[in-house]
């Protein structure tokens, strides 16, 4: 079986909140929530941090992760995973999972691996949920994707799309590439819509990319602002002890 490498690129400097990386959230740094959901994968072969930051290197290695030191040059993050990838030639596919999502299921993870593996065509995977409120859609922050009959991908965008609010569906910032599309992506030019909507996916759509959505029941809460880090750190408190709850029940 082809095996597939998880990397998680980390930066210090953001506008809203700089340092977020390394935040204490429930005791730990918000990356090392991350790193510790996708070391629960069990389709990742390897986890890596990709960062250009001393600073979250050497946090990262004192608990236990493998990082990357990658160019400071890089304006996103998929330019610094594919900077991992082009040396990972042992990998035949890559997860870009986003660094401030401290709930990332492992199972979507898997998921996603495991759609790559299945359909030796697929090149390009990602998610996608029902808004739990409608009226979100309307919240440009929030991007929205319109699928085909077959599950994949027409059109990404930050308007309300489509026109009913009840076929609205929140895309999740996660994906999984083949290498070889990922190296082939980042020497893409940035196309007009992609430039229009400020999301790269759809340079992939219109260098004519198939990109398959696995749906999922909802998504996992990112941290943009210090208030978020409050409101996400409440709820894996609250999850936290459900889970020691229900093991004390198993153990009776």
């Amino acid at each position: 079986m082809s095996k597939a490498l998880g990397v998680i690129p980390a930066r210090w400097s953001s506008t809203r909140f700089p340092g977020k990386p390394l935040h204490p959230l429930a005791g730990k740094p918000l990356l090392q929530h991350v790193w510790e959901r996708c070391r629960r994968s069990k389709k990742l072969d390897q986890v890596i941090v990709a960062t250009d930051d001393f600073r979250i290197a050497e946090a990262a290695f004192a608990w236990g992760a493998e990082v990357a030191m990658t160019s400071a040059r890089h304006s996103s993050g998929t330019d610094r995973i594919a900077e991992v990838a082009a040396k990972a030639k042992q990998f035949a596919h890559i997860i870009n999972i986003q660094g401030d999502e401290p709930m990332i299921d492992p199972r979507l993870i898997d998921r996603l691996v495991r759609e790559l593996q299945r359909d030796r065509k697929l090149e390009m995977v990602t998610a996608a949920h029902p808004f739990s409120d409608p009226r979100e859609a309307e919240s440009p922050h929030q991007v929205k994707v319109v699928l085909n009959q077959k599950g994949e991908a027409l059109y990404f965008s930050r308007a309300p799309i489509p026109a009913s609010l009840s076929l609205h569906l929140r895309h999740q910032g996660i994906y999984g590439y083949t290498r070889n599309l990922l190296l082939r992506f980042v020497r893409w030019k940035v196309s007009p819509l992609e430039r229009a909507e400020s999301l790269e996916q759809l340079r992939a759509l219109e260098n004519g990319v198939r990109i398959k959505v696995v749906m999922t029941d909802s998504g996992s809460p990112g941290v943009d602002t210090p208030e978020d880090a409050r409101v996400i750190e409440r709820l894996m408190i609250s999850e936290g002890k459900r889970s020691s709850g229900r093991k004390r029940l198993k153990q009776r």
